[in-house]
């Protein structure tokens, strides 16, 4: 069974997602008004109504209600303006109380009933003065809310080193984790600077292609293995699983680049890998 789903995003972040349109026709440009599990917020439409098959939809983190109307787009822009001076007002109370703390965003619920404040920290923060003080000023319920590096920038968005926007912005519902060790199967550079994204943490885009990388290696001579090639014996020095290279230091004392196909194991060596070990 096919559905009618509009790709969104909320105001000031740069992340879109997909949400079933409910049967309301929209245009890429309109705003409209969901339900989310702290209550109603609005999204810009980025892209209109396309057909999409239920099972391929992951659980929808909003639901949509209706587009806004003129008072909606009234209060959106009241509700702007208090986001702005709530975010100021957090960080001079911060620096008051002398709070180690890096406020990310601030966002007000669309019916006003609570402002979350979404801040980074090293270490543990005492905030309940910090909150009494908002809740006196702004006379709503606050939620503060610590995230992480990866958080941060998934909220802020930016551009990555492959000069696309970050995938955490645009299509990642969700954090998996990434180990040096998979840039060592994918004969990558061990610089963290080279393999770490905006965030500072290695790159998520490590793990698309890892599972790929470690089942063709099984199917190589690991390195420091004996081998026989066209141009004789040697040592397995380095792999390439994209091309299909196997290097080897001859006997001879020259390093030949040779086909996976030419490659025989020799002698005892060292075990073929199997997938994943």
């Amino acid at each position: 069974m096919e559905i009618n789903v509009i790709r969104v995003r909320y105001f000031n972040e740069q992340r879109e997602f997909h949400i079933p349109a409910g049967g309301i026709p929209v245009e890429t440009g309109d705003i409209v008004i969901v339900e989310t599990e702290d209550g109603l917020d609005c999204c810009e439409v980025m892209a209109a109504a396309t057909l999409c098959p239920r099972r391929e939809l992951p659980s929808p983190e909003a639901t949509m209600l209706r587009k806004a109307t003129p008072n909606d787009l009234e209060w959106i822009e009241t509700k702007s303006e208090t986001e702005k001076a709530a975010a100021a007002a957090c960080e001079e109370f911060a620096r008051r109380l002398k709070l180690d703390m890096k406020l990310a965003s601030v966002k007000m619920t669309f019916d006003g009933a609570k402002v979350i404040f979404y801040f980074s920290a090293d270490q543990r923060v005492d905030f309940r003065t910090l909150v009494r003080e908002l809740a006196k000023k702004f006379r709503t319920r606050i939620e503060m809310r610590q995230i992480g590096v990866r958080d941060k920038a998934k909220q802020m968005g930016g551009i990555g080193v492959c000069g696309r926007s970050l995938c955490c912005t645009v299509f990642l519902n969700k954090f998996e984790p990434v180990t040096m060790k998979m840039a060592k199967e994918q004969n990558l550079t061990l610089s963290p600077s080279k393999i770490s994204g905006y965030c500072g943490r290695l790159m998520c885009c490590l793990g698309y292609e890892n599972e790929f990388y470690r089942t063709v290696k099984a199917e190589f001579p690991p390195p420091g293995s004996r081998v026989s090639t066209p141009q004789g014996e040697g040592e397995v020095k380095a792999i390439f699983a994209l091309s299909g290279v196997v290097v080897v230091m001859l006997d001879s004392g020259a390093a030949v680049k040779v086909k996976r196909e030419e490659v025989e194991p020799v002698g005892t060596g060292v075990a073929p890998r199997e997938p994943g070990g």
